[in-house]
């Protein structure tokens, strides 16, 4: 190389990552959110106090992945062990990071109460509407009439409910700061999602109250689909029935926090004493 001729760094690892290669699937899109998170916790300067909590699922082995403190939760109980280190570490960054299956089904109460009491912690949420580690059974998430090991001719709603929109739910609820629903099927969305999960991070790291980050993700092996034709797969099915969004945000409805618009809410229905 030519001595006067200098490099330029243009895309390596985040700090926040480890280099550990990911086990993930090929087409897998946890590695893309997981550098993501990573990439959103370097530029706020957040990786060396953050907390990540991982449950049971395909992301078992986050902790491998992210390069802060991690701690292993029981299934679906990642919302009460997160719940539990941000009430001890206060100035901590917590997040959990949890499958449709794990958040929505085992976790469901977990996941409810966190939001309705407005724990100060980041939910990064992956709905890929089928159990992926377990090997493919249907999710709270699956769609009606998708084929999965346990409704192997379908999701039948009359007899297995419809699907569970969580964001939409979690939406409702006063404790929640931000409830928005992203995609990482084009680079276009990768660059939004990136957008949303930061702005998460920064809501926390203010005190607004829980969030939830919503990332639609594929599943090639479950799905039984090639990686290109899963990407197809989520954006003809997936999406539309769970449109990417903004569900909840407090600070765009002129909010500093959930409290504040909870009392602004009691105001309107008139609950004030």
């Amino acid at each position: 190389m030519n001595p006067s001729t200098t490099s330029r760094v243009i895309f390596q690892r985040p700090r926040g990552l480890t280099d550990a290669p990911f086990s993930y699937c090929p087409g897998c899109t946890h590695g893309i959110v997981h550098r993501l998170v990573a990439e959103s916790l370097d530029e706020l300067g957040l990786t060396d106090t953050t907390i990540g909590v991982v449950p049971v699922g395909c992301s078992v082995t986050a902790y491998n992945f992210f390069n802060c403190d991690m701690a292993q939760a029981a299934h679906g109980r990642a919302p009460a062990v997160a719940t539990g280190i941000k009430r001890v570490h206060p100035h901590a960054t917590v997040f959990s990071y949890q499958g449709d299956g794990d958040l929505a089904a085992i976790g469901t109460a977990e996941t409810v109460h966190a939001a309705a009491r407005g724990e100060r912690i980041t939910v990064i949420f992956i709905n890929n509407a089928i159990y992926g580690m377990t090997g493919g059974q249907m999710a709270p998430t699956s769609l009606p009439e998708q084929i999965t090991q346990t409704s192997p001719y379908g999701r039948d709603p009359q007899t297995a409910g419809y699907p569970l929109r969580v964001t939409e739910m979690l939406s409702t609820l006063d404790g929640v700061a931000l409830a928005q629903r992203v995609s990482v099927d084009t680079p276009r969305n990768i660059r939004a999602a990136k957008r949303a999960i930061k702005r998460a991070f920064e809501y926390q790291r203010d005190d607004r109250g829980y969030t939830l980050t919503e990332v639609l993700s594929t599943c090639p092996t479950n799905w039984g689909l090639n990686p290109t034709e899963a990407i197809a797969w989520l954006q003809e099915n997936l999406a539309p029935y769970y449109p990417p969004g903004v569900y909840r945000d407090i600070v765009a409805d002129g909010f500093q926090n959930v409290a504040e618009a909870a009392a602004a809410k009691r105001e309107r229905l008139g609950e004030t004493k």
